[in-house]
């Protein structure tokens, strides 16, 4: 990258976080004032930045439009789905990718096991909300009040003896998730069947989807599927970064 253009991209995340004057941005950049304004007339031909009548600067509103048609061309699905069948390739596990919409949790994607024993699951099929690793991770990211909210409403349908059954219990789960990161369902909607899950994220940081690992309990138990989160969660962080643009560190 020029030294110039590498200049003028730094202005972004400087002015992101607050209007800025000539002197200001020289003095971030470690420039002359006449190189800052060069950059900054620049960045303000094309709509990046724009001037203020105060003579300083902020961001312009083309970066805001362009950020917008970017986040809409995303695909979750399509941007997950190689990231998907290479977890699948190193475990052999079934994989799931689920999305939120409105007030239902649906598999968007899915990767059979490579073993016979296969789970009754498919793509476009709502989860069962109450119990599923995917659906905890959706709902945990959920604001405070909006997640009690939504757990008050909910029916609570006894799948199997663990099953979650009163909101009280939900909620608990659902603070204990957002305090770890991850999920897990053992036995909650099928007795024979566990499953663990991580969240995607976007830019802002917010769960956009869930992937999970789910297996019979006879092909693994839940201590040996546990020990696959490590490679769950560096799945759903690549998809992560994949998804939100960011470079991994």
């Amino acid at each position: 990258m020029s030294q110039s253009v590498g200049r003028a991209l730094a202005i972004l995340p400087l002015l992101a976080e607050g209007p800025a004057g000539l002197e200001q941005v020289a003095r971030e950049l470690g420039v002359h004032k006449s190189t800052a304004l060069r950059l900054l007339r620049t960045l303000h031909e094309h709509g990046l930045v724009y001037r203020q009548q105060d003579q300083r600067y902020r961001l312009g509103a083309r970066l805001f439009t362009l950020a917008a048609q970017a986040a809409e061309g995303l695909d979750v699905r399509e941007i997950a789905h190689p990231h998907l069948v290479r977890l699948n390739e190193e475990c052999g596990h079934t994989v799931h990718l689920a999305v939120r919409e409105d007030d239902a949790v649906l598999y968007i994607d899915k990767v059979e096991s490579r073993y016979p024993v296969r789970m009754y699951s498919r793509i476009g099929k709502p989860v069962p909300i109450t119990v599923a690793a995917v659906a905890k991770l959706l709902l945990a990211d959920l604001p405070e009040p909006e997640r009690r909210a939504f757990a008050e409403h909910l029916d609570y349908p006894a799948y199997t003896p663990r099953s979650v059954l009163t909101p009280k219990e939900l909620l608990a789960e659902l603070a204990a998730v957002r305090e770890q990161g991850w999920a897990t369902d053992f036995g909650g909607h099928e007795e024979s069947i566990n499953c663990i899950a991580a969240p995607i994220r976007g830019a802002d940081g917010r769960t956009v989807a869930a992937c999970s690992l789910s297996a019979p309990s006879v092909v693994i138990g839940a201590d040996g599927l546990k020990e696959l989160l490590p490679l769950l969660r560096r799945t759903a962080e690549a998809i992560s970064n994949d998804y939100s643009g960011r470079i991994p560190a």
